[in-house]
């Protein structure tokens, strides 16, 4: 499981976290992924491309997950 560090700000949304992560090499990739349900967060399918994503919420995406703090 890897750790992405919020760095000061409150959340991030959950397109661009995929894209900061790693999880793709895209925003838009992150775009249709997540509107295609492959994304889970907090073990909960997300459609939500702009879902505010938390310290503590674990997002998964293709078997790799990454916990935000």
């Amino acid at each position: 499981m890897e750790t992405f560090e919020l760095e000061g700000r409150e959340f991030v949304a959950l397109c661009d976290l995929m894209k900061l992560a790693g999880l793709c090499h895209s925003g838009g990739m992150a775009k249709t992924l997540i509107a295609d349900g492959n994304v889970t967060v907090d073990g909960e399918v997300e459609l939500r491309k702009r879902c505010k994503i938390r310290p503590g919420q674990i997002v998964e995406f293709d078997g790799q997950s990454v916990v935000v703090k």
